[in-house]
């Protein structure tokens, strides 16, 4: 059996896809031919390097009285342990229908394990825990949309 070969400029393509349209893979299948192209799931760090910076917007917020309940709904934007969502999508907390959730609140979590999944363009991504702890809010339900830089759950 004689190996394939494939395009180089065709697989570029597909990385440059990737990237265009934040997907985590891209697979085509011809006949015996496939191309799969993946990339590391470095989203989920990045957006927990951005959680810091949002804590800053609330210090000054506690001064202003009449605003006391503004802080509280925001808390989980600014929380240091909020896991936001890296793309616009819709949230499931269970690997599928009438499953348990990947997490529950009271949950202890390890770095990278699988909190929930967020299905973007047909494809499923596994949203990882950026740091071990505990589940202490899940802020989302399952099948509902998400925005990109939403508050999904917080780990302390």
């Amino acid at each position: 059996m004689k190996p394939i070969e494939f395009d180089p400029e065709a697989i570029r393509a597909l990385a440059q896809i990737l990237r265009d349209t934040d997907l985590s893979e891209i697979e085509l299948v011809d006949g015996e031919a496939r191309i799969r192209v993946a990339r590391q799931a470095q989203v989920v760090t990045q957006v927990a390097m951005q959680a810091p910076v949002a804590a800053a917007a609330p210090v000054a917020a506690p001064a202003a009285a009449p605003v006391a309940a503004a802080p509280a709904a925001a808390e989980p934007e600014s929380h240091a342990g909020a896991v936001t969502s890296p793309m616009v999508g819709v949230a499931y907390l269970a690997p599928e229908p009438g499953a348990a959730p990947f997490v529950t609140v009271g949950a202890k979590v390890t770095q990278g394990q699988t909190l929930l999944l967020i299905e973007a363009m047909k494809t499923f991504n596994q949203i990882k825990a950026p740091k071990a702890g505990t589940v202490t809010r899940v802020l989302v339900e399952s099948g509902s949309p998400v925005e990109f830089g939403q508050p999904l759950i917080v780990v302390e």
